[in-house]
């Protein structure tokens, strides 16, 4: 059973913080710094301390936090190198959130008071800097306590973090020592969810899988140079799904090949949806839901005319900045899926619907703080509109693609199984492993794509495997 937690931690609750402070940013250049009176390193920390804030307290997505400081003109002094460590302990506070928590909870006498600034995060990034990172103890604790001291709702609990941290410094790696870490940090409803679905032992296997960094993985271009002769030029490895990983903490746009177009950034799991569609050459193919525009791009490139509709007029702006580098068109529409009407049919049509994108997690941490149980219900109810609005989009004899980033059998299997139900006038079109490159294990008996975090760890055993994907091809009846 869980050790029951405090209630001072953060997770879900506005009531135990206010709004993120605007606290200024400065660039760690160790001369900079001096000159400005702030401390080398501080500001990694203080953007990390900001970030796990953003999730916990405002219940914001990582990526959006992240957005948001990216457009802050004191955030571009800020070496890369720094905020790559400010995201890096922000991933491990928000992905190991629960075993931080037991330690930290172990040094607190007393639940802390509801009116503390942010306190917890500072806590859990200090933490996570000591227990996960393994980063010098006396910097990591006189960096937090500068920035407790800086922080308007958390400066006069200076003292605390110094005792606690220290504590942690000391014995942290003990007290974990034991403990069920992996259950920790999972959700009690989402460990339930899966060992349900899958089983205790696939269910701790996704967990443990979940919990793992994500590497970069790269679609090549056809027409170019292979696959194979990319992962040799990067230093990576071609996988036998046909994309190419990386492991890589820089920035992408200074790999070899960006520029020119020769690749985009994309989940080797994500890859394989598109190649659902089969042979789409001059075929008309309406991408829905189409930002950031991977699938875009591989439809493209594949010789459809591909129609990319997106609800959010920002996103669909960077799938036509990355259409650009990639020398691919498209045509972009700005439009509510669910409603959109364009006076048309379409060969295909590939639907990747929002949804609580439990398969993603090891990219995206923030899911397990930010999720609940009514999520799935929602998201479920979202998928059966847009489904039932793509079946209107889709010509006789023509394709639905329909695939979701979730684990979740109500946003798959379930989905699909009902909407054949009622609409006899599709039918399911079984995948064949062989033709998107997909091992034989990742194919249902109803000839539906099931991507597990875990698979394809025998292939990269360094790395976690891909992102938990579910997808069903479809055909409207002539």
């Amino acid at each position: 059973m869980r050790k029951p937690q405090r209630k001072s931690k953060a997770r879900g609750s506005r009531a135990h913080g206010s709004k993120i402070h605007g606290s200024k940013i400065h660039g760690s250049n160790e001369r900079g710094s001096r000159a400005h009176g702030v401390p080398p390193g501080l500001a990694a920390r203080w953007l990390a301390v900001h970030l796990v804030a953003g999730v916990l307290i405002d219940e914001r997505p990582l990526e959006q936090v992240l957005a948001e400081c990216s457009a802050r003109p004191q955030l571009a002094a800020m070496a890369p190198r720094d905020r790559a460590l400010a995201r890096a302990v922000a991933g491990s506070a928000l992905r190991r959130q629960g075993e931080l928590e037991h330690v930290l909870n172990a040094f607190l006498e007393r639940p802390l008071p509801a009116n503390k600034g942010r306190l917890w995060p500072i806590l859990l990034t200090g933490a996570a800097q000591l227990v996960c990172l393994g980063m010098p103890a006396h910097a990591v604790v006189d960096l937090a306590v500068e920035t407790t001291r800086r922080d308007r709702g958390a400066h006069r609990f200076a003292g605390l973090v110094n005792a606690v941290l220290r504590r942690v410094a000391e014995r942290g790696p003990e007290l974990l020592s034991g403990v069920d870490g992996t259950h920790l940090n999972i959700p009690d409803w989402l460990w339930q969810r899966w060992s349900g679905t899958y089983g205790t032992e696939v269910a701790r296997r996704i967990a443990q899988a979940s919990l793992g960094e994500a590497a970069l993985d790269l679609s090549v271009k056809p027409g170019g140079d292979s696959p194979a002769t990319w992962a040799q030029r990067l230093g990576g490895r071609a996988l036998s799904t046909g994309s190419v990983r990386l492991v890589h903490h820089g920035r992408i746009e200074d790999l070899a090949g960006y520029a020119e177009g020769a690749w985009w950034v994309q989940d080797a799991a994500a890859a394989l949806v598109t190649g659902c569609a089969g042979d789409v050459a001059g075929k008309s193919v309406a991408d829905l839901c189409a930002a950031p525009g991977g699938k875009t791009a591989a439809l493209a490139a594949a010789g459809a005319t591909v129609t990319a509709v997106d609800l959010s007029a920002a996103r669909l702006d960077r799938l036509c900045r990355n259409l650009a580098r990639l020398r691919l068109a498209a045509d972009v529409v700005t439009a509510d899926v669910a409603a959109w009407s364009p006076g048309r049919t379409f060969d295909v049509v590939v639907l990747d619907a929002p949804c609580t994108a439990t398969g993603t997690i090891r990219r995206h941490p923030d899911i397990l703080r930010l999720k609940r149980p009514a999520d799935v219900a929602r998201m479920a109810e979202l998928q059966r509109a847009m489904l039932a609005r793509t079946a209107c989009l889709v010509c006789p004899q023509g394709l639905i693609v329909y695939g979701t980033c979730s684990l979740e059998p109500e946003e798959g299997r379930l989905q699909i199984a009902d909407f054949l139900a009622t609409r006899t006038d599709f039918e399911r079109v079984p995948i064949a492993a062989a033709e998107i490159g997909a091992e034989p294990e990742w194919i249902t008996a109803q000839g539906e794509l099931r991507t597990l975090p875990y698979y394809l760890q025998q292939e990269t055993p360094e790395l976690s495997g891909l992102d938990g994907f579910y997808v069903a091809r479809l055909r409207r009846k002539a």
